[in-house]
Parts: C-alpha cells; structure tokens; sequence
C-alpha cells in the first residue's frame, strides 16, 4: 500500500478538515478557506471536498496540500505526522526482488505501462472538472467519484516510472503486467473516452429546441 492509500484509507476529508480549523455545520458545508467565502459553500464529504463559490475540490491529500501550500507528497507527509499514521513504504530490501527482465522487454513494458497511465490520468482529470456537481443537492456523478479516488494514485505511479529507480521501476511494472491489468486498463480507458466521443457527438447533432 502506498503513502497515498493508506493516509486516504486511515483519515477522511472531514477528520483532516476539523483538526485544521474548518468546521462544518450540519449538512456539511463550511467556510471555504481558499477564496472570500461570507456564507458556508464548501462541501465536506468523508472522501472528498469540492466549493460551489470557486470550484476547489479534491481529496483528503488535495485539501492539506491546498491549505499549506505543498506538493501532494509533502500535503500527504504532513498528515501522516500530525495524525501518527507510518508513512514509510516497504524498503527495497524488504520487497521480493524480482528477476531481471530482458531489457529490451522491460523498457517496451514500461513505456506501455506509462503511456496507458496517462492516458487515465488526463481522463480522470477530464472528469473531476466537467462531472464536478453544481449545487450540494445535485447526485453525484460516478466519473467524479473515480477521479477523486483515483488521481492520487496514478500520479504516484507515474512519478515511480519517471523518477524511481530501476528496482521500483521493475516491481511496479511486473504489478501492472501481470494478469493483464495494464490491458484491461488499457482496453477501460479507450472504451470511456469513445463513450465520451459518442455522447458528445451526439449531443452536437441534436436539434436546438
């Protein structure tokens, strides 16, 4: 389990929020701290928050970093030592070393992996902004939901394949390749993005009324 999962598992939005000073009322609305906010707008919810006055909105690691100005490692340090949770993953040492791959496989492995975590990750970026709810009545959209859940997570990733070393390069791809999670990912993200392309299509074509 990463840094990132177990803070998001152990701490909510709302725990993070009350122990630096937001407080919520009822319903779960507070003063939003990131722009001039007179009358409660910022939603508390137990996995993420979002503004209806200024659209700031996140998880648990997204609020601390915004707070306090950090990065989402430093924002996700910073909860771990104020909240007594360990934040050190496993050492190298501690983990199975993997057998050394052919290198040329294993670099046609990695840039695959890399290429289909992005290719997610700007979909989920897609979606945390144009399925964002408008009002605090309105349901909440599945792709929102996946996008404040998941962003934390493939960007950690995306930062082992970039500037990890070879050993955390090796363990991680060997994860992703294994039963085919990177094709099932791969095949996941080409499905939504031609549900997106249909829908707006679609809708480009409907009669205005």
């Amino acid at each position: 389990m990463t840094i990132y999962e177990t803070i998001k598992a152990a701490i909510s939005v709302k725990q993070a929020a009350e122990h630096y000073g937001l407080k919520a009322n009822r319903n779960g609305m507070a003063c939003c701290p990131f722009h001039n906010d007179r009358h409660p707008s910022l939603k508390l919810n137990e996995d993420y928050f979002y503004c209806f006055g200024c659209g700031a909105k996140g998880d648990v690691i997204d609020l601390v970093a915004r707070l306090f100005d950090l990065s989402s490692y430093e924002a996700a340090q910073k909860l771990a030592a104020d909240f007594g949770i360990d934040p050190k993953p496993p050492t190298a040492a501690a983990m199975v070393k993997p057998k050394r791959p052919y290198i040329r496989q294993f670099r046609e492995d990695e840039m695959l992996c890399f290429r289909v975590l992005t290719d997610y990750l700007h979909l989920l970026e897609d979606w945390k902004v144009r399925y964002a709810p408008k009002t605090p009545e309105d349901t909440l959209d599945d792709r929102f939901v996946e996008a404040c859940q998941m962003l934390d997570y493939i960007e950690y990733m995306e930062d082992v394949l970039t500037v990890g070393d070879l050993e955390e390069r090796v363990a991680l791809v060997d994860k992703l390749m294994k039963e085919g999670k990177i094709a099932f990912l791969q095949d996941y993200v080409a499905r939504k993005k031609k549900e997106e392309q249909h829908h707006e299509q679609r809708n480009s074509t409907e009669p205005i009324r």
